[in-house]
């Protein structure tokens, strides 16, 4: 389990002091695929630095597997991260070895054994679906393959924890089922920093949104992609964002969200307009797969007439969706 309690963290600039994690709690559980996402200059890399000691917290504590990792010896500290391994955004993958000798080389310098560093990288190439290209060297792959190579190399230690700072930002199909089958098979705690929620919706099953240092919404994926409520998930889920309401003179703004099959059952549009009189235009829509699940959102203009009341408490009683009202 990874604990962040009250995790704070500054830098000095040439123009004055810069927060970059203002009091940070979140508590990761053993076995989940975590996503931290926010925009640029967020504070996500920070973050993710600060769970191994790359970036020390100026205030509050890290936990790590019971761990109190900013009061660790040197020593320690070391023994620590051989479970905590971590893939840069660019893989650093070293480009005068094959593939086999890039995931055997963590277990070079754990001193392992040559017969059984090879074993066991092998068996990662199988585990990460690219056992064909043990011989083959970076220059010769993929962006995914690389991805899939530099998580191979992650695992050489048998972590328990696996941090992708941004590593994982064009997902291919075969990578996701990677990060999912060494999560399903291995149990470990997968953390990814990203920026995109499709990586997100593909893989995670909670995930946190910085903004500005900060985390302002947490939770299980699902629930946050159908309802979110702060500004910041919002860009993030509604990346179209909402037009100014003076773009339909005369309407209402409103954003609709569902989830499952049950709302498929009976069109909510047609509906409006047959049971309520109420000619609505849809102004933007869109759909997604998240943990199995479609979930989905269309924002509505509603003539804002004597039907617009008793269209809006239509859609407060319509099943299994959640609504707001926008005002641009």
């Amino acid at each position: 389990m990874i604990e962040l309690q009250h995790l704070t963290k500054r830098f000095a600039t040439q123009g004055g002091t810069v927060v970059a994690l203002n009091d940070i709690n979140l508590t990761i559980r053993d076995g989940d695929v975590y996503g931290i996402i926010g925009m640029s200059g967020a504070g996500k890399s920070t973050l993710v630095r600060c769970i191994n000691m790359l970036e020390r917290p100026d205030e509050g504590n890290v936990i790590v597997n019971g761990k109190q990792m900013q009061d660790l010896r040197a020593a320690d500290l070391r023994a620590a991260r051989r479970e905590i391994t971590m893939i840069f955004q660019q893989f650093n993958l070293l480009m005068q070895r094959t593939c086999l000798r890039n995931i055997m080389f963590p277990m070079e310098l754990a001193k392992v054994p040559g017969d059984k560093a090879e074993a066991r990288a092998r068996e990662l190439l199988e585990l990460v679906g690219l056992p064909d290209k043990a011989d083959a060297y970076p220059a010769q792959l993929s962006g995914g393959q690389k991805q899939r190579i530099a998580i191979a190399r992650a695992l050489a230690t048998d972590p328990k924890v696996l941090l992708c700072d941004e590593a994982t930002s064009a997902l291919d199909p075969n990578t996701t089922h990677a990060i999912l089958q060494l999560n399903r098979e291995l149990g470990i705690t997968v953390v990814i920093i990203t920026h995109q929620m499709s990586v997100v919706e593909e893989v995670c099953n909670r995930v946190a949104i910085l903004d500005n240092g900060t985390v302002v919404e947490e939770g299980e994926v699902q629930a946050i992609f159908s309802h979110p409520t702060s500004k910041a998930a919002r860009r993030l889920v509604y990346p179209a964002g909402a037009p100014q309401a003076e773009v339909l003179p005369g309407h209402k703004l409103v954003r609709v969200a569902f989830g499952g099959t049950q709302t498929t059952d009976k069109p909510l549009v047609a509906s409006l307009a047959i049971e309520c009189g109420a000619l609505v235009s849809i102004m933007a829509a869109d759909t997604r797969i998240v943990n199995g699940q479609t979930l989905g959102s269309m924002l509505l203009a509603l003539p804002d007439d004597d039907k617009a009341a008793a269209a809006l408490e239509y859609i407060r009683n319509y099943p299994g969706i959640t609504f707001e009202e926008v005002n641009g």
